[in-house]
């Protein structure tokens, strides 16, 4: 119940700021979700026993959403990793340098790199980034109920025991069915062919993404990134979708349309 009520709370909140809400609320919420999700993250990888990757990563990864030229963010991403080798270099076991470097350099690229792809989809149509996230709503609520009432093979046992292929099926037929929908309907550029094709690719790269988060949590040693939303967890277990799928539609818009 707790589950379905933040549900109902939150989904009308996300749709006003995705479509109607002006351009510097949705950029506020943007870079809230950029650092509740940067903080869940960063406290998963100090579990790992390398350090904690950090504040630097906050600093860097909100000048890496906000970069405008390519070029800007590739060298914000090598001084990134130099910086972050540089101040690892002061722990006093030295072996654990680069680990803890990696985990803040990816920890910046998995975070603000993969919201950084809603500025430029909110930007070309509002509703291509409301279809990215519809995706893994529609997903996560096919998998959850085919799942529950009929899954019996198991997904990815070693990392998620819950999942079943059942699930996964049902997730890609609940996206196709609302989230295709939704993009042929309010996108009839992008054409039903393509919109099919696209929806099961960002379907399968959002399940992906919850698989890697569940290995992430799993390898920490960490049930759930947090708690911050009754009945679902934390903040980054509700988007660890939608990290992997944005990527995905942003690529398909830059190489098709």
């Amino acid at each position: 119940m707790r589950r379905v009520l933040t549900a109902l709370l939150l989904i009308p909140v996300v749709v006003y700021v995705v479509i109607w809400a002006k351009w510097w609320v949705f950029l506020a919420v943007l870079v809230a979700a950029c650092c509740l999700s940067y903080r869940e993250y960063n406290q998963i990888a100090t579990a790992y026993g390398f350090g904690a990757p950090g504040p630097l990563g906050y600093g860097v990864g909100l000048l890496l959403l906000f970069a405008e030229r390519e070029p800007w963010t590739w060298l914000l991403l090598t001084l990134a990793a130099l910086v972050a080798l540089v101040v690892a270099m002061r722990a006093p076991e030295l072996e654990k340098s680069l680990p803890r470097a990696a985990l803040l350099l990816f920890g910046i690229v998995y975070v603000f790199g993969c919201w950084k792809c809603a500025l430029p989809l909110r930007e070309r149509n509002p509703h291509w980034l409301m279809y990215g996230l519809l995706v893994n709503w529609a997903g996560d609520m096919g998998a959850y109920y085919i799942g529950r009432g009929f899954g019996k093979r198991k997904l990815a046992e070693r990392i998620s025991p819950q999942k079943t292929w059942e699930g996964a099926i049902g997730s890609l037929a609940a996206s196709l069915l609302i989230a295709g929908a939704y993009l042929i309907h309010f996108i009839p550029e992008a054409g039903v062919a393509p919109a099919i094709g696209l929806t099961l690719a960002t379907n399968a790269a959002g399940q992906l993404g919850d698989l890697a988060e569940s290995a992430f949590k799993r390898g920490a040693g960490v049930k759930d990134s947090g708690a911050i939303l009754p009945g679902h967890g934390g903040f980054l277990d509700r988007v660890d979708s939608t990290l992997f799928a944005l990527p995905v539609i942003y690529a398909y818009i830059r190489l098709s349309i």
